[in-house]
């Protein structure tokens, strides 16, 4: 696994938590729920491949 996966998601996850911020203070929050649900599902599909990755190795381990 690359280091730079480890910074995207620490950024998604700095944007994430400025705008459910920003949208709290302006009481905006049925926002705040939808952008922290957005930004996980952004995390995820930045993961997939690395999953996908993982389940290929624990195959090839175990002959599966």
């Amino acid at each position: 696994m690359e280091v730079d996966i480890i910074f995207k998601i620490a950024a998604v996850g700095l944007i994430v938590a400025i705008l459910n911020h920003i949208l709290t203070r302006s009481q905006r929050e049925e926002y705040t729920m939808i952008t922290t649900i957005a930004g996980l599902i952004i995390v995820l599909m930045m993961l997939l491949p690395g999953i996908d990755e993982l389940f290929k190795y624990i195959r090839s381990v175990f002959n599966i």
